[in-house]
């Protein structure tokens, strides 16, 4: 497809044209709100922009990372629950590499871990990641942190402001790897969130199953709505979604 302009309104068939699809089928997306559309007076109307994102997030990468880079921003808070563990040093894996690829400095903060700081970054190594090289680089931070999480936002906060004359957004990644109580998470959950918005971070908190188990469904609801995505990684495929405001009936 031709490169689309920025300015301008398109009709459902104009758009159908472009994309190759029946013009009804614009007409369901636009009433379902797949595809983001104005409503002028009896008619929908779609921006060149809101096309081409719509068309940006409908492309299917076939790599974590490329999933990933699809479906993160800046700023960005995602939780991310995770099978097993090399699940989830795969989703770190593929996190950081969209960082590197988004020029960010990457920071991860490791606690509970059966392995050492050159053990996880041989491990990043072994999915995908130049971890060694971004190390050396200064590009990639190592912080090992106490098991209790509670002082995760003010740990991030100290970094943000010594590496604030670097210029990089920080893309940090945060583990839940043994049991963890509730509103410790929650109340840790809502410092990052502030955090973010103020500095324009990128900070994914993964989970594993198994610490997070003895949730219940309305707790695990309440994590899940205090961050603007979240993520399910499975060995057997991958789950991304966004919480929004409910729209008008």
């Amino acid at each position: 497809m031709k490169e689309l302009s920025e300015n301008g309104l398109l009709g459902p068939g104009e758009v159908a044209g472009l994309v190759g699809v029946k013009e009804s089928t614009v007409w369901r997306w636009c009433r379902e709100g797949t595809l983001p559309a104005l409503k002028v007076g009896k008619h929908w109307r779609v921006r060149r922009g809101a096309l081409e994102d719509f068309l940006r997030r409908s492309e299917r990468p076939v790599t974590l990372a490329g999933q990933l880079s699809a479906f993160l921003r800046v700023p960005d808070n995602v939780l991310a629950i995770a099978q097993n563990r090399d699940v989830l040093h795969r989703l770190d894996a593929a996190f950081f590499s969209v960082g590197e690829a988004h020029d960010g400095l990457l920071v991860k903060f490791y606690g509970g871990e059966d392995r050492t700081e050159d053990e996880l970054v041989s491990r990043f190594e072994q999915n995908g990641l130049e971890a060694g090289r971004l190390r050396d680089e200064g590009r990639l931070l190592m912080r090992e942190e106490e098991v209790s999480t509670g002082e995760r936002g003010d740990r991030l906060g100290r970094l943000v402001e010594e590496e604030s004359g670097n210029g990089r957004t920080v893309w940090a990644s945060f583990d839940w790897v043994l049991d963890v109580e509730l509103n410790t998470a929650l109340e840790q959950q809502e410092n990052l969130a502030e955090l973010v918005d103020a500095e324009q971070l990128v900070v994914k908190t993964a989970a594993l199953k198994e610490a997070i188990e003895e949730w219940s469904s309305s707790a695990l609801v309440r994590a899940q709505t205090s961050h603007s995505g979240t993520i399910l990684a499975l060995e057997k495929g991958l789950w991304l979604a966004r919480g929004g405001p409910m729209p008008a009936s």
